[in-house]
């Protein structure tokens, strides 16, 4: 790679040369906190259906294996990931 300057990496640091933006921005922060509330009770109230509803450790193992391969998707369909 070439030697850059000063003024060729702000050039190219430069916001519109950049990724998308992929921050939040909204007009009322209530729905927001509303949504992540009631997702959070969603998810508690799985979490603590699949804790009970697991019985043994090979249906643990399964669901543990599950949980690494969405993981795993997650990471690999990332949009900021390098290649």
């Amino acid at each position: 790679m070439a030697n850059m300057n000063i003024q060729d990496r702000a050039q190219y640091e430069r916001p519109d040369l950049a990724g998308a933006d992929r921050s939040l921005r909204v007009a009322k922060r209530r729905p927001v906190l509303v949504y992540v509330a009631l997702a959070a009770v969603l998810l508690a109230a799985l979490v603590y259906s699949v804790a009970w509803g697991i019985d043994g450790w090979a249906q643990g193992l399964v669901l543990g294996v599950i949980v690494v391969t969405a993981i795993g998707l997650m990471i690999a369909v990332s949009p900021n990931r390098r290649a």
